[in-house]
């Protein structure tokens, strides 16, 4: 089995892709999988990292709007597009799965050039323009949130790493907190606003510091690798762990019985996985698909929402904080979120790649998933 994968640019492309490619060895361990990207994404640097070749080929983004720059797209998307159909014949790829961003419109009309057969992955509630193009050429169309509105569309949920779908939160939590200096007898909360941080959330949580440890809450906190210097310094009592980032989310997450985080998908699909409840923050700029993102999990009972802009040291106070010290609580909000996980999203997928390649159009999640 040939597969080649478009997933790059962000994290929230990179991250299902891979988990797509891990499901694939366990079910084939012989396949020969590639991932396609752009040298400007974060894949030059994740991929290579978890030992998969990676074809890269030039990045094309598409204006929003009618300047100038729109231009010199048509001559760019066809050298991007020459590049994808020689990775295609390169790796003689049996299927191409794209997940999204700059990488995808290429692969995929080079994938309708070479007539390869095409699966699309679309993680967010408001598809992007690949995607839609994607799902025009093709009725193998998976969706990971339920309100998605994609062409040919199922719904399966987003493909995680299985050290984070297999989690057993509650079993390894005092492991956990031992792994980062945290007391096994306290309240933890997990801040994180992703790879390179979030101002906002930094400055509202270090403004809180004070309040949290004198209610007894610990702090995990991710600031990002810019901005330790502002990180409040705490040698005694309660814990406030500030760490530019951390490679062991699964531990994280373990060791958390709260986060206050933004609301990319993968972020939402990993905490119900794990059933961690969260305070959301989605990011104020894009289309609101954060908060899109989030609002299933928040109806449920198993988040809340506030706005970047108003979060603060005293929202935290007054609001968050009563949440924190609420053991009841925090354990019903935590069993809402878990019942919105989908941890087996990569194996579906994984199944379906499979099919298609064998020459199996039939989904076997038909029944399982919500037709769009």
């Amino acid at each position: 089995m040939k597969v080649l994968l478009a997933g790059g640019g962000s994290a929230g492309h990179i991250e299902p892709a891979l988990a797509l490619a891990d499901a694939l060895r366990r079910i084939d361990p012989g396949a020969e999988i590639t991932c396609l990207g752009t040298e400007r994404g974060l894949e030059t640097r994740l991929i290579p990292l978890r030992g998969y070749p990676l074809e890269l080929i030039p990045a094309v983004p598409m204006p929003r709007s009618v300047t100038p720059k729109l231009l010199t797209v048509p001559g760019r998307l066809a050298g991007a597009v020459n590049a994808a159909a020689a990775a295609l014949d390169r790796t003689g790829a049996q299927v191409l799965v794209g997940f999204g961003g700059y990488v995808a419109t290429p692969a995929y009309l080079a994938a309708r050039r070479r007539r390869v057969p095409i699966v699309v992955h679309e993680a967010n509630p408001k598809p992007g323009l690949a995607n839609r193009l994607g799902a025009r050429f093709t009725t193998h169309v998976f969706t990971g949130h339920p309100d998605t509105q994609l062409r040919n569309g199922s719904y399966i949920g987003i493909p995680i790493r299985r050290e984070i779908a297999e989690l057993d939160r509650l079993g390894l939590g005092d492991k956990a907190r031992a792994h980062f200096g945290l007391r096994p007898d306290l309240p933890v909360l997990l801040v994180t606003g992703g790879s390179q941080g979030a101002r906002s959330i930094n400055t509202a949580v270090f403004g809180a510091a004070g309040w949290l440890r004198d209610a007894g809450v610990q702090v995990l906190h991710i600031i990002g690798p810019r901005n330790g210097h502002d990180a409040p310094v705490q040698a005694t009592g309660v814990p406030y762990v500030a760490s530019p980032f951390i490679d062991r989310m699964d531990l994280a997450y373990a060791a958390a019985d709260f986060a206050l985080c933004r609301a990319g998908a993968m972020t939402c699909a990993e905490l119900t996985a794990v059933g961690l409840p969260a305070a959301y923050v989605p990011l104020p700029i894009g289309n609101g698909e954060q908060r899109l993102n989030a609002l299933p999990v928040v109806q449920h009972g198993g988040g809340m929402l506030v706005a970047d802009g108003e979060l603060t040291p005293e929202w935290i106070r007054d609001t968050l904080l009563p949440v924190l010290v609420n053991i009841d609580q925090v354990a019903d909000m935590s069993e809402a979120a878990a019942s919105l996980g989908r941890g087996d999203a990569d194996r579906w997928l994984a199944e379906a790649v499979v099919k298609i390649v064998a020459g199996t159009e039939r989904n076997p999640h038909a029944e399982e998933s919500d037709a769009q």
